[in-house]
């Protein structure tokens, strides 16, 4: 485990350091990450950084983008492809820092009971008071807000379409794990996890969708779209884990487990769609290494920003 444990570290270190319409202008001269202080309810004492185009729509569409564990909203900021989609797409980007430490370095708590409940507390109460900040200052379009993130905001992207559907209009999650899959924080780090470790959760559609209606009892009203991002070669978030989202959130939606098409948009990209509601990506060969080049539009388009 120890092996484990140290590879962990690598990989983590190498992905910190890659991460290392009519429109108006607005009256900034320059686009830039700002930290925002005081933007409301924090229960979970994260960090917010928001990145606001030039130009934008006079109600710009919200996206939340996280990082994984170990990283920050900043660092995430630099090494992924959303700032730059934000500035020739008009949208806002919100980049929360997570400040829960999981052993091996800052994660977003998906295993908490508090953060399993809406309204529970801790990072998900954190994040959705964020949103609202950005729709209050920023004029951000509250029907159309969007959740991804790679590993830990991969986690973290499930866990908020789950319990904010109301919220959130649709999500992308990369090298994620089902919502409620981790017991407790004794079962978040990956060398000693029930939910991760070899890949060993593996529930009903029907458990893994009852968790997800358990979330927000009595909730009827429309849920989030889910696009699903997973390297064939990960070791750290095992690739079984795709199917484990899939049956969850196709079971949410009251789908087949059949995808409805199958097609190839790139080379080793192989994605399964069912319906218009969820669409997998298995990239063949990656790791634990996304989003990588050209994935970042690819969720951006599915959200309908493009």
């Amino acid at each position: 485990m120890s092996g484990f444990r140290t590879a962990f570290v690598t990989i983590a270190s190498a992905l910190l350091m890659a991460v290392t319409s009519v429109v108006v202008p607005s009256t900034a001269s320059a686009a830039a990450l700002v930290e925002v202080t005081g933007f409301g309810n924090n229960p979970g004492g994260m960090r917010m950084h928001v990145y606001v185009p030039d130009r934008r729509p006079a109600n710009p569409a919200i996206v939340v983008a996280m990082h994984g564990c170990g990283g920050s909203g900043p660092g995430f900021y630099s090494g992924s492809e959303f700032a730059s989609l934000a500035d020739r797409y008009g949208f806002l980007v919100i980049y929360p820092s997570a400040q829960q430490q999981a052993g091996f370095g800052k994660c977003f708590d998906t295993w908490s009971d508090a953060a399993k409940r809406r309204g529970g507390g801790s990072d998900p109460v954190s994040i959705v008071s964020m949103v609202t900040y950005a729709q209050q200052r920023y004029g951000g379009d509250p029907n159309r807000v969007f959740a991804t993130g790679s590993s830990s905001g991969g986690m973290m992207t499930n866990e908020m379409l789950a319990l904010y559907p109301d919220v959130f209009k649709a999500g992308a999650a990369f090298m994620g794990v089902p919502f409620a899959c981790f017991a407790n924080a004794a079962d978040f780090p990956p060398w000693s996890s029930k939910c991760t470790g070899s890949g060993g959760a593996n529930r009903t559609p029907q458990q893994w969708g009852d968790a997800v209606r358990a979330a927000y009892p009595g909730y009827t009203g429309a849920r989030p779209r889910v696009q699903l991002w997973h390297g064939t070669a990960d070791t750290l978030v095992p690739y079984s884990l795709l199917q484990e989202e899939i049956e969850q959130w196709t079971n949410v939606f009251g789908l087949s487990q059949a995808p409805t098409s199958t097609d190839t948009p790139q080379a080793n990209w192989n994605r399964r769609r069912y319906a218009d509601k969820v669409e997998a990506y298995s990239i063949q060969g990656a790791g634990h290494s996304l989003p990588s080049a050209g994935m970042a539009a690819a969720a951006i388009a599915f959200f309908g920003l493009s």
